[in-house]
């Protein structure tokens, strides 16, 4: 398994205010991004698996919505968190 609990707790621990704090757009931008690049690399070796295309579009999608919420809200934070995962944006 690619994505164990402590790792989650990692990512909510470095990104939230807490471990608990898992509902912070950084800590979910955070946690997609890391998803986005481990269903990019199976997706190199496993062309033709289609069900991984779709969900890492999808989460390619909710990811960006998440961006332009916290753009919206506090161009500070979004400028930090896509410097700290080194986005392009």
């Amino acid at each position: 398994m690619y994505l164990t609990p402590e790792k989650k707790q990692e990512f909510f621990t470095k990104y939230g205010k807490n471990a608990q704090d898992t509902g912070n757009s950084e800590a979910q931008i955070a946690l997609f991004s890391f998803r986005i690049a481990h269903l990019t690399e199976h997706l190199k070796s496993n062309r033709k698996d289609a069900n991984t295309q779709r969900s890492l579009i999808t989460l390619v999608g909710k990811r960006r919505r998440l961006l332009d919420y916290l753009k919206a809200k506090d161009i500070e934070r979004y400028r930090a968190i896509v410097k700290d995962l080194g986005l392009r944006r």
